[in-house]
């Protein structure tokens, strides 16, 4: 932990020096020891304090300080702790679940998809879904053994105009189905236009009829990166044995038609699968899916 502290150190010192200001890096390695070791502060969070310090001593502005991060690529955020910049389009907006932040979700470039953070506190406009933006001088991060990046005061969001590609569109991933988000399971389109109706409205056209689908929205982790997903019936089928017919039913003999996303979800979160598909603006459209069948030579070899 030492030798973290000590790279730390020397992230901030170069970030001043190379602005043209010299700081005491014992002085810093003290006060980032004692927010981390001693208060339990995140890394990034504790570099953002110590870095505030060293401008209110050194009485000089966030644009004296903030010259230029080196604009990388996601897959090159391997570290936390470090000052970057990079070129991103906005892929999904997640609901903020504590008021300390103000927009969470993923953001992705051609060379892989990223969670980010903008705290509160950082005072900046909202970003949009589709949208692609310079994210200037944003802090890399590490949550539950993810990398992600963090927008804070001394960040900048920039919108550009330029269309940052996402990965590939030809896809094979393997990982677990950590999430399956809402207007999944038995649903109902629009006979118009085949957009998703709630509670029997389409968004265009109002009060029409509608007929019955059954898809899962969801997310895909393969331990590097998060893949949004659509399953459609034939995929469902594949997996659970669960079709429209049956689903109805699901939905007749529960009268209640969540109960199919309930009995969805039962059956396939946290399930580990690999999944062939087209990504689209947003998602993976799945065209082959199966679960991954474990190796019980390598898992017994393992045991034993």
């Amino acid at each position: 932990m030492e030798d973290r502290i000590n790279e730390l150190t020397e992230q901030i010192v170069k970030r001043f020096k190379d602005s043209g200001f010299d700081v005491d890096a014992k002085e810093v390695s003290k006060r980032l020891k004692l927010l981390i070791f001693e208060f339990k502060v995140p890394e990034s969070e504790a570099v953002r304090t110590v870095t505030n310090y060293l401008m209110k001593e050194l009485d000089i502005s966030r644009e004296q300080l903030v010259a230029e991060s080196p604009l990388v690529k996601i897959a090159d955020i391997t570290t936390p702790g470090k000052w970057v910049s990079l070129k991103a389009k906005v892929v999904q907006l997640w609901d903020a679940t504590s008021p300390n932040v103000s927009q969470v979700g993923l953001i992705g470039d051609e060379t892989g998809i990223i969670k980010f953070v903008i705290w509160a506190k950082a005072g900046k406009g909202e970003v949009e879904e589709g949208k692609s933006y310079l994210f200037k001088n944003v802090v890399t991060d590490s949550f539950g053994g993810r990398m992600q990046v963090n927008v804070n005061r001394s960040s900048q969001i920039v919108e550009i105009d330029e269309d940052v590609q996402l990965p590939p569109r030809e896809l094979e991933v393997v990982g677990a189905l950590i999430a399956i988000q809402q207007n999944s399971g038995l649903i109902k389109r629009c006979k118009l236009c085949n957009r998703t109706m709630t509670k029997d409205i389409c968004p265009v056209h109002g009060k029409v009829e509608g007929y019955d689908d059954l898809r899962i929205k969801g997310v895909v982790d393969d331990g590097e990166n998060y893949y949004e997903v659509i399953l459609n019936e034939d995929n469902i089928r594949a997996l659970t044995g669960i079709g429209l017919n049956e689903a109805r039913k699901i939905a007749e003999e529960k009268l209640d038609r969540n109960a199919v996303l309930t009995e969805l979800k039962t059956r396939l979160l946290g399930r580990y699968f690999r999944v062939v598909g087209t990504r689209g603006e947003r998602y993976l459209i799945v065209r082959e899916v199966e679960f991954l069948k474990p190796d019980i030579k390598t898992i017994a070899g393992e045991i034993l």
